[in-house]
């Protein structure tokens, strides 16, 4: 296993030796030099004997040893694929200890360990331990979803005077890129030189699932010192197309295997939301004023999912697109999220102008998480930072932002999960 280990603005590779057990004098001149660049045997004990033995060898320059609990990048092969392909893992670890792991296939963060108020660590998202079920079984769980995430009608749009028909796998609609999205893709990852975190990147071909134009994608997840999670998105093209690329990680911050998400606290600032026909596809934009979709202020996740609001039928319950806040020049509060009984804090700011709540209606228990337990219904909700649904459908209409990306233009899509307690 290889461990990217940064000390500073330098990354030096390091090979994890197994256990290490020494005393301040078996603590010779290379392994010092070691230890003070940041480097390997990073303990306790070593820290120590680092001070025990800096004198004895000569080394007077006042350098602190390394932290116990350096900032690392780890890489492993999470599985391997049918045609004998290997995937990736690779698990961020900041100062603090909170731990973000992601896979190369469908480029998804497979767990999420942070804190609760007591100091207890817990993974907050729903995945699995094993790739197969990722290949066999997953609900879009941590991916990115794409070429286009959400819902397009009938899977047809026109473009510049010309119709397209893509994939329908949801009913009559085409949802998440289609039969074989960016969800069911092997990305690359490549650990960042300078900063914790990874880059992955894809290139989808002129045609698949039935768009235009070659894209190149690039998704770095970063992690901070202070508990941000970025997810940067960049996607360019060389011919017209459409494009809305979200991640789909589902969070319980209760923890992974929690049986429900009904009973945390749900702010999302919008003042309007995206109807849906039967079919989940968007007819017009509604005041969420005097609705159970209205979540302006903190409210339980579960206190009005079960009214009779014709969305509510038609979703199951949530599964809708606010309208962020617009910002200028600037990422805007998506969405908090709130655990009384474990006092971790989700806050969600983005560029995108939309944010998708969805309450995880189709969870049904059959399928088993990386802890051992199933998910039953509403044991996750997702947050998914988008443009609205059906988009490619409604450029004309006014107050719906363009999903339309030509050559020479550049698709960002910035998302910041910050994490905290209270």
């Amino acid at each position: 296993m290889k461990f990217y280990s940064f000390t500073g603005s330098f990354l030096s590779i390091v090979l994890l030796l197994g256990n290490f057990s020494c005393s301040p004098t078996k603590l010779g001149k290379k392994t010092m030099s070691k230890l003070r660049s940041g480097g390997d045997y990073i303990t306790e004990q070593t820290k120590d004997a680092y001070y025990s033995s800096r004198d004895a060898l000569g080394l007077k320059e006042e350098v602190p040893p390394p932290s116990s609990k350096p900032m690392t990048v780890s890489k492993r092969v999470f599985g391997q694929l049918a045609d004998g392909s290997k995937v990736h893992e690779f698990r961020l670890i900041n100062e603090h200890g909170m731990e973000v792991s992601i896979i190369e296939y469908g480029a998804s963060i497979r767990d999420i360990i942070v804190a609760d108020r007591n100091g207890k660590k817990e993974n907050v998202s729903l995945g699995f331990d094993q790739l197969q079920d990722y290949v066999e079984k997953s609900p879009y769980f941590g991916c990115i979803a794409g070429r286009y995430a959400n819902r397009i009608a009938n899977g047809k749009f026109s473009l510049d005077g010309k119709e397209f028909q893509l994939a329908n796998n949801n009913g009559s609609n085409h949802l998440h890129g289609g039969n074989l999205g960016f969800d069911k893709k092997v990305w690359t990852g490549t650990p960042l030189e300078n900063d914790l975190g990874v880059s992955l990147t894809y290139r989808s071909p002129d045609g698949e699932e039935g768009y235009p134009g070659n894209l190149s994608c690039k998704v770095v997840y970063s992690l901070s010192e202070d508990n941000k999670l970025s997810v940067e998105i960049e996607a360019v093209t060389d011919k017209p197309t459409v494009i809305n690329l979200t991640n789909h990680t589902y969070f319980n911050l209760a923890g992974e295997g929690d049986p429900t998400i009904l009973d945390h606290l749900l702010t999302l600032p919008g003042t309007s939301f995206v109807a849906t026909d039967t079919t989940n596809i968007p007819t017009n934009l509604q005041s969420v004023a005097g609705t159970p979709f209205d979540f302006r202020t903190a409210t339980v996740v579960g206190a009005r999912i079960e009214e009779d609001h014709p969305q509510l039928v038609v979703g199951k319950g949530y599964d809708h697109t606010w309208v962020v806040p617009s910002v200028d020049n600037g990422l805007g509060l998506a969405a908090s999220l709130y655990d009384p009984e474990s006092g971790r804090v989700l806050e969600l700011f983005t560029n995108q102008p939309g944010v998708q709540f969805y309450s995880g209606n189709y969870l049904d228990g059959s399928l088993t998480g990386s802890g051992g337990k199933p998910y039953p219904l509403r044991s996750g909700l997702c947050l998914e930072p988008q443009v609205y649904p059906d988009s490619p459908n409604h450029q004309e209409e006014e107050g719906w932002a363009s999903c339309v990306l030509r050559p020479g233009e550049t698709y960002r899509n910035l998302s910041v999960f910050e994490f905290s307690t209270k």
